[in-house]
């Protein structure tokens, strides 16, 4: 699909119709079931002509070049510059979305960009970006169109990171995960109850996910927990989560704890204690996590990388912004030559803490 002329709608192949004439969505466990015209919760994949559909492909919600740490990512290619991009829609429906405009956007409006794959990776390198995100909304949802920009990216060496709820079905996964070299995954809370209450979703799928990830693939894993004030910060389900994650994902996967405000359907929670972040982080290494970090407070000494074996401050970081490196150019702690977990160049990156928005009708006039 990656010669596909511009167009908003192209068919999917993760369906199958069912016998009262509906066609059911496989790509994801909701397994929408539609009638002809109607859409999935996640509202971009629909029942066109008796098969489903993606109505958003080549369309874009914005773009940006970031720093690789705000997808969050600290141990992939650190200091380096990502396009980041996103299309509309989600297939959860989580009441805290801080990104609600565009994941539950119903207005095609909202997607003002449009942008083949090849336009997408012809603007990453021009502008130096070492790898293309798929964020502001999940990737899972516009699978056919991620797949082939990260096919185009692939031609031209940059890489492709998916920030991603891990939300989806074994077969389009494996497919998907063939073209990402990192994934940024949301493991929103470890109750069955939060994910059904609150995201109207489910856990067991998203921890398959990430076990899938770390022993199946070669893509460099990260989590990230939005750690909400009553809801999913107690030191039961964070002792749970983390001694899940050592011992079915390893010590060496890092884990974000970030902090919540008050968003969409959510406004009535407090702001998360910066306090409550750090315990968090404790509990992890206590548990055997060899790498935790806070993130949306200014915390630097929570926020740096050390080495897990002699304690050594590997990896300065102030909120996106680098200063000390004390890693070999193999990876390695300068003082004790433990190896730290990661994808690391020679040299860290030095794009800091920019963001800088990005039009691709430059890009789409070499075409």
């Amino acid at each position: 699909m990656n010669d596909q002329v511009m167009t908003d709608t192209v068919p999917t192949k993760y369906w199958h119709a069912l016998d009262d004439g509906r066609i059911q969505c496989d790509l994801c466990p909701r397994f929408c079931k539609l009638h002809e015209g109607q859409r999935g919760l996640c509202f971009v994949r629909a029942n066109q002509n008796d098969q489903i559909v993606l109505t958003t492909y080549g369309r874009s919600s914005g773009f940006a070049v970031d720093p690789i740490e705000k997808k969050p990512l600290n141990h992939f290619l650190p200091g380096t510059p990502v396009l980041s991009f996103g299309t509309a829609g989600c297939n959860l429906a989580c009441k805290f979305c801080q990104n609600w405009d565009i994941s539950k956007s119903r207005e095609m409006d909202t997607l003002m960009d449009r942008a083949d794959p090849e336009t997408i990776a012809r603007a990453a390198e021009e502008l130096g970006c070492r790898s293309v995100a798929y964020t502001y909304n999940d990737p899972v949802i516009f699978h056919e169109y991620a797949i082939d920009v990260a096919r185009a990216c692939q031609s031209r060496g940059i890489k492709s990171v998916a920030v991603t709820a891990g939300y989806v079905c074994p077969e389009p996964r494996a497919e998907f995960y063939r073209y990402m070299d990192a994934a940024n995954v949301d493991l929103k809370a470890f109750t069955e109850r939060f994910y059904r209450k609150i995201c109207g979703g489910q856990l067991l799928p998203v921890l398959e996910t990430l076990e899938y990830l770390t022993h199946e693939t070669d893509v460099w894993v990260e989590t990230t927990t939005l750690l909400i004030p009553g809801e999913n910060d107690s030191d039961e389900e964070l002792e749970s989560m983390t001694r899940w994650v050592v011992e079915h994902l390893g010590p060496d996967v890092p884990m974000h704890f970030s902090a919540f405000h008050p968003d969409w359907k959510m406004m009535d929670k407090p702001h998360t204690p910066a306090e409550t972040l750090i315990r968090a982080r404790q509990i992890a290494m206590k548990n055997g996590v060899r790498y935790a970090y806070v993130g949306n407070v200014h915390n630097k000494a929570c926020d740096s990388t050390y080495c897990h074996q002699c304690g050594e401050l590997l990896i300065g970081r102030d909120w996106y912004q680098l200063s000390e490196w004390n890693l070999t150019a193999q990876g390695c702690c300068t003082a004790c030559g433990a190896q730290c977990a990661g994808v690391f160049d020679t040299k860290p990156g030095d794009w800091g803490a920019k963001r800088l928005p990005v039009t691709l009708s430059h890009y789409r006039a070499h075409v």
